[in-house]
């Protein structure tokens, strides 16, 4: 009952950390408005994969060698900096295109996969999150771990980051929520676009003052 306890408060933890705002939050719900409820739900998937991978190099231990490997840790912060600011123009330069909220036609193809991979790459490319699983499971985590807790952890955290991802998906493409960013896509977009780009050059800025 203990370890059920500890893989409770874990699980708590880590749903907090997903649950504060930031590029991941504005890309799923800008996927889910912008597109369809089932790109937002894949954006999640996405998500929910990004937390697994994450979960997994904490398991193994490899995120101590990024702890250790200073020019590793920066390198790999540079290159997450750098796809937030890729993100964040892309955004601003398509926010006066307008878009058609309909049905897709069957001869269109489909951005399932595009919302999937955009999901995932937004959620990998900050190294933070994976010092944060680093640091949570070091912090949590019972000294020895069980086996059957270690094994556990990185589907239950791909449940947790999905499940919340999937609640921002659904809210944000209801009929309210895309009115409302139908109305003003280009100052919305535009927004969105800036404060991702914003974290992506803090991300950068920072590594960079780490070097100097």
């Amino acid at each position: 009952m203990h370890e059920l306890a500890i893989l409770a408060s874990i699980l708590g933890v880590f749903l907090l950390g997903a649950m504060s705002p930031g590029p991941s939050f504005i890309v799923v719900s800008r996927i889910a408005i912008a597109r369809s409820r089932a790109d937002g739900l894949m954006a999640a998937v996405g998500m929910g994969i990004g937390g697994f991978f994450f979960a997994c190099i904490a398991v193994a231990g490899l995120t101590a060698i990024l702890l250790q490997v200073e020019w590793l840790n920066i390198l790999l912060r540079l290159a997450g900096g750098a796809y937030l600011v890729w993100i964040g123009i892309s955004i601003w330069r398509a926010a006066p295109q307008k878009i058609t909220i309909a049905e897709m036609p069957a001869d269109q193809p489909s951005t399932l996969w595009k919302s999937l991979l955009r999901g995932l790459f937004v959620q990998i490319s900050n190294p933070k999150t994976a010092i944060f699983y680093a640091s949570m499971f070091a912090a949590l985590l019972p000294s020895p771990a069980p086996t059957w807790m270690l094994l556990a952890l990185p589907p239950l955290l791909f449940i947790n980051e999905f499940l919340w991802y999937a609640i921002v998906a659904l809210g944000f493409s209801s009929h309210g929520p895309r009115v409302v960013y139908l109305r003003s896509k280009t100052w919305i977009d535009r927004t969105a676009g800036a404060v991702v780009g914003a974290l992506g050059l803090k991300l950068m800025t920072d590594s960079a003052r780490t070097i100097a």
